[in-house]
């Protein structure tokens, strides 16, 4: 038995996190785990089976949480991430995103679209109000092309979300940007300057 603090405000209760890996996801079959795992919002349930992310998979393994089998055989952070990587080439910057989030306190899930990688709730908020920011990775050294960019921060702002560039440096650390659009509008108090001919 495990004690569980991550996912904030976790109660002490005593539990066994066990799941099966299929393919690059992990199915968590114990419905009292389910329910505490949905309450912090980890997992989701589709076609009738509760399903953890492979970012979430990776962080309660790296955190002692997980016991995990394929078929007969356990399953440790380092195989997993081979796997994973195989269907996601970004998934090492995902989990060091979702692993800083989380020791942070905060609420993480999967995010929807627009290039985004997570959807981040407010502390205390969630499941009573929608994602506050939607949060994009980039690795230091990667290139984005800034009309791309540009077009993310336009779709994130309209839906009345906050954009957040995640930034993991070379050592892993994940450095954070809010990002905004802003329009210069013409200077008109200062008239321009008109050069003088002497």
């Amino acid at each position: 038995m495990v004690k569980i603090s991550y996912c904030d405000e976790m109660s002490d209760v005593e539990v066994k996190i066990e799941g099966v890996l299929v393919r690059n996801q992990t199915i968590v079959s114990n419905k009292k785990m389910q329910n505490i795992l949905e309450q912090k919002g980890c997992g989701e349930i589709s076609k009738k089976k509760f399903i953890l992310k492979p970012f979430e998979s990776l962080y309660l393994l790296y955190t002692n949480y997980l016991e995990l089998k394929e078929g007969k055989k356990k399953i440790n952070f380092d195989t997993l991430m081979q796997k994973c990587l195989k269907y996601d080439n970004n998934i090492l910057t995902k989990f060091l995103i979702y692993r800083d989030l989380k020791s942070k306190g905060y609420v993480v899930k999967d995010g929807f679209g627009f290039g985004s990688d997570f959807r981040v709730y407010e502390r205390g908020h969630f499941g009573e109000k929608g994602a506050k920011y939607l949060v994009f990775g980039l690795s230091e050294g990667k290139q984005e092309k800034l009309g791309q960019l540009q077009k993310k921060v336009g779709q994130i702002t309209r839906m009345g979300k906050e954009p957040v560039l995640a930034v993991i440096e070379r050592r892993g650390e994940v450095i954070y940007y809010k990002i905004s659009k802003i329009k210069f509008l013409k200077n008109e108090a200062n008239p321009p300057v008109t050069p003088i001919e002497l």
